[in-house]
This record gives C-alpha cells, sequence and structure tokens, in this order.
C-alpha cells in the first residue's frame, strides 16, 4: 500500500511560514496533483513527501509508517519513492542505459538482471534501442521519457513529480501528458504531481489540491474543483470566472448588477455568483423569459471551436463562450442570460480592510 497521510504539516523557512497544518488524504494508486501559483506551497509539500527537508509540525505517513515528523525524518533512499525533477538531472556523461540503471546499482542489483529490468523500462516508456545513447542526442520528450524510466526502474510505491512538463513545447506537453496517465495505469503507482498549470491538472488528475498562500483551499476531483469551487480563489485559479456580488435572501439573490435569480441558498446575506463563461448565454435582443444583464461587446477573439467574447455591464467585463456560429461585431448591445441553475454561489469577496483574497477553508503551503 503507498497511501500518503499528511496531518498538521507546518513549515516554515526563517519568517516566513510556507506551510499552516496541511491536512491531505492520498489513496493508494491515486494520481493527485498540488496545484497553485508560484508561492503557494505545494514545491515544498512534495519536498517534505520527498524527505528533502523536515517538517517543524505534524507529520507524514505512508501505509502506516511514520517517516517525517519533527522528531525524525527517514532519509529519501530509504522511502521506496521515485522523484522526477523539473529539469530532468540526467547525467551526461553517462548512456541512457547507464542514467537509468543507476539506482539500481546502488541497491547492488545483480548486472543480469539489472539488464532486464532496465530493458523492459526504456521498453515501457517507449525508448526501446536507445539504451547506447548519450541523453543530450535526445529530444526533450525523450530525456523526460529517461528521467521518468530512472524514477520507475527501482519499482518504487509512489512517484513525486516536480513540474517536469514545465520545459516542452505546448505540442509535445500535451502529447506528454497521455502517456505519463496511461504509464500510472499500467503501473498502478500512486503518483504526486506538481504544477501550475490547470489544463495540465484537469487532464492528468484524479484529485486535485489547490493550495494559495500555505494553505490548502479545496481538494476534490477535477470536475469538482472545476464545477463546484468553494471560494472566489479556486473559482478564479480554476479556469476564467465571471464573478457578480449580490444579496442572499428569501426568495433568491439580488445582484448588484440589476437582476434578480430565483435561487435558494442557505446562505443569507451578501454572497458572490459564479458564472463560467460557457454558462453566460448571449442574445442580440432582450428575451422574455429569463434574467439578463445588459451589456455591449467590446472585443472578441476567434479560438477555434468556440468565440470568446468580452462584454461591458453593470457587473464588470464579463467573458462569453459560444460555439460557432454568425459573429456579433463589436461595438454592438447584448443581453447575457442568467439561468440559476448554473450559478455558484460563493462566500462573498473580503472587504478592502481585510486584505484577504478567498476564503481559506483547511491549511496547505508555500513554494
Amino acid at each position: 500500500m503507498a497511501a500518503i497521510a499528511i496531518r498538521g504539516l507546518t513549515k516554515h523557512f526563517g519568517t516566513h511560514a510556507a506551510l499552516h497544518g496541511l491536512d491531505l488524504h492520498i489513496e493508494d494508486r491515486q494520481f493527485v496533483t498540488l496545484l497553485g501559483p508560484s508561492g503557494c506551497g505545494k514545491t515544498t509539500t512534495l519536498r517534505l513527501v520527498a524527505g528533502l527537508i523536515e517538517p517543524d509540525a505534524g507529520e507524514i505517513d505512508v501505509g502506516g509508517r511514520v517517516l517525517s515528523s519533527p522528531h525524525g525524518v527517514v532519509p529519501p533512499e530509504r522511502r521506496g519513492m521515485g522523484l522526477v525533477f523539473q529539469t530532468y538531472a540526467l547525467w551526461p556523461h553517462m548512456t541512457v542505459f547507464d542514467n537509468v540503471a543507476f539506482g539500481l546499482r546502488m541497491q547492488r542489483v545483480h548486472a543480469v538482471e539489472r539488464r532486464r529490468r532496465v530493458a523492459a523500462m526504456l521498453d515501457l516508456v517507449g525508448l526501446e534501442g536507445t539504451g547506447g545513447r548519450n541523453p543530450s542526442a535526445l529530444s526533450g520528450g525523450q530525456q523526460q521519457r529517461v528521467a521518468l524510466a530512472r524514477a520507475l526502474v527501482t519499482e518504487p510505491g509512489i512517484l513525486l513529480l516536480d513540474e517536469p512538463l514545465s520545459n516542452l513545447d505546448a505540442k509535445l506537453r500535451e502529447r506528454m501528458r497521455t502517456e505519463l496517465k496511461d504509464l500510472q495505469r499500467r503501473t498502478g503507482i500512486t503518483f504526486v504531481y506538481v504544477t501550475h498549470d490547470q489544463n495540465e491538472a484537469m487532464a492528468l488528475s484524479d484529485r486535485i489540491a489547490v493550495l494559495s498562500a500555505g494553505r490548502l483551499q479545496q481538494y476534490g476531483p477535477p470536475a469538482e474543483i472545476y464545477d463546484r469551487p468553494t471560494n472566489r480563489f479556486v473559482a478564479d485559479f480554476m479556469g476564467a470566472a465571471n464573478l457578480l456580488d449580490g444579496t442572499s435572501g428569501p426568495g433568491g439573490i439580488s445582484l448588484d448588477a440589476g437582476p434578480r435569480l430565483a435561487l435558494e441558498t442557505a446562505t443569507t446575506g451578501r454572497v458572490s455568483v459564479m458564472l463560467r463563461p460557457e454558462d453566460l448565454m448571449l442574445h442580440r435582443s432582450a428575451p422574455d423569459d429569463a434574467p439578463t444583464l445588459p451589456g455591449k461587446i467590446i472585443d472578441c477573439a476567434y479560438l477555434g471551436a468556440i468565440t470568446e467574447y468580452h462584454v461591458a455591464t453593470s457587473g464588470g467585463m464579463m467573458r462569453v463562450q459560444v460555439h460557432r456560429g454568425s459573429p456579433v461585431p463589436i461595438g454592438e448591445p447584448v443581453w447575457l442570460g442568467l439561468d440559476a441553475w448554473r450559478c455558484v454561489v460563493l462566500p462573498a469577496a473580503p472587504s478592502p480592510a481585510s486584505g484577504r483574497g478567498g476564503r481559506e477553508i483547511e491549511t496547505g503551503d508555500t513554494e
């Protein structure tokens, strides 16, 4: 079993608090992504799980065995984990075979068994026949797969990946996402993956942990994170979000921008309402049967399958995505249909005096 239980994990670097009592449970055989902007604590969390640094408080338990606590840290080489770095960290003076075999040599695996396992691993990652080549003669995607093979050949129960695709071009990143997910399914290894790329996290993960300023904001499946964010930070970070402030009371929500939504919530008082760009309906004349927000087209962008419009309204600039059709000219008045069933009600924006940006629901980390 390679389930990871993180309990109350806290880490400071001098006076800077990088993690604030992080609680996180990663199931065996899952692909879990630590996601957030630079400085959110995701890399600190990964380094703590790897045993590269010691926590100030809390503990990390893997399969019922405490590996990290303020009382002691099991060293990285005794954790049964593989680690893939952002820069791959391949040894340029070694062949591909020797790079992949390095960990097996450290484990004193017999030469015959070592050759068998390296050959099998190179085949698994699609690099059969490259063992005698130098890493510098390979493409970026091939080097990334060498780094993966080196981490996997020692048969770790957990693989830790620190932004391994960030140095690849867009096309190669997309292809490597598919290969990574397929590799995780075939090996059954628990993957813990660090990235700041929302699309990458959505495409790869079984579950996503969204972090901000050292605190866990939300943890769940990608669809839940995107469709049902728990606060404004998650809503805005996970793709484009249109946010409208209003007041919730008996019978619905009165938006500051004018319309009233027949949307009953358990919350009364000030709230924010989120609508994704694809959830707004663009009308060229005011409909009679739905609450609408009048506005004017300010800009548009053709994105292939969809067109995205920027619409100035009394509630601020709204982004609207529609499938291809007759284009709406810039400057034309439009009406945005607000479907109450597609609205997500969130805690209200904090007052400027509070100096804080979204509600923090749990504790997390900083990078």
